[in-house]
């Protein structure tokens, strides 16, 4: 009798410490498969997003869904533009063309200030809806875009040697065609929103945006108010003296 006591007791024992375990190892799994906020499913042109409940994983092939003469002239997209473009310049093609890319941006899920806002690197800051990369205001390391603009093709992107199409300015084909003026175009690589040129109806007040080219207001997608960039016609254009939150990354 002594004997089954003791093996149904030891037995008790033994389920009772597997049962922590398992309780254990169900509490420290990482999350893996966590819910992408509503906001980043604006983004179109990824081909994918995925969250690990820190960073938001962003997917794209960095191929523009409008016209550009940078494509080839047998793609439908093709555009034979000889206009004026940004600034009023007259279009003069560069010698690149529009490559596909595998980006895939990481960028924090709950962005926040940084202590030392980091430069933005020459190549992608951030990502825009239609899965095109930003580009700071520099052609080359502190060199403006002063001849670059002429480049700029219809909807005022351009791409690089390398084949990366990208914007360095107002992506007008969100503005004019996908969106407003007014409206969310994309995020940087510090988690934080990028916005138009306008806002309540009216162009944004320089003097109003901070040396990183953004500020904290409420917006119609963070009624609760948040720190966002805005892009505007003049030089930074898209972003200022570097990253106002600490940035994730970014590989093609």
């Amino acid at each position: 009798m002594l004997q089954k006591v003791c093996s149904v007791f030891l037995s008790l024992i033994f389920l009772s410490a597997c049962s922590k375990d398992s309780s254990t190892n169900t509490t420290t799994t990482p999350l893996t498969n966590a819910t992408v906020p509503d906001i980043y499913k604006k983004i179109y042109g990824a081909t994918s997003i995925t969250s690990d409940g820190t960073y938001i994983t962003i997917k794209s092939n960095g191929l523009p869904d409008h016209k550009s003469s940078y494509y080839a002239t047998s793609n439908v997209l093709y555009d034979n533009f000889s206009g004026a473009t940004f600034g009023g310049y007259n279009f003069s093609k560069n010698p690149n063309s529009i490559a596909e890319k595998s980006y895939v941006f990481k960028i924090p899920v709950d962005p926040k200030v940084s202590t030392n806002h980091v430069a933005t690197p020459l190549g992608p800051i951030g990502v825009s809806l239609n899965g095109v990369p930003f580009f700071n205001q520099y052609a080359g390391p502190n060199q403006p875009l002063t001849n670059e603009v002429v480049s700029f093709d219809r909807y005022w992107g351009h791409p690089a040697p390398n084949g990366q199409y990208h914007y360095h300015v107002e992506p007008l084909y969100l503005t004019t065609v996908k969106v407003t003026k007014s409206s969310l175009l994309g995020f940087l690589l510090d988690g934080f929103p990028v916005y138009g040129p306008e806002e309540s109806g009216a162009l944004v007040d320089k003097t109003k945006l901070d040396i990183y080219h953004g500020h904290t207001s409420v917006t119609a997608d963070y009624p609760n108010g948040i720190y966002h960039y805005h892009i505007t016609n003049t030089d930074p254009y898209i972003n200022g003296s570097g990253f106002y939150g600490s940035p994730g990354t970014v590989s093609n």
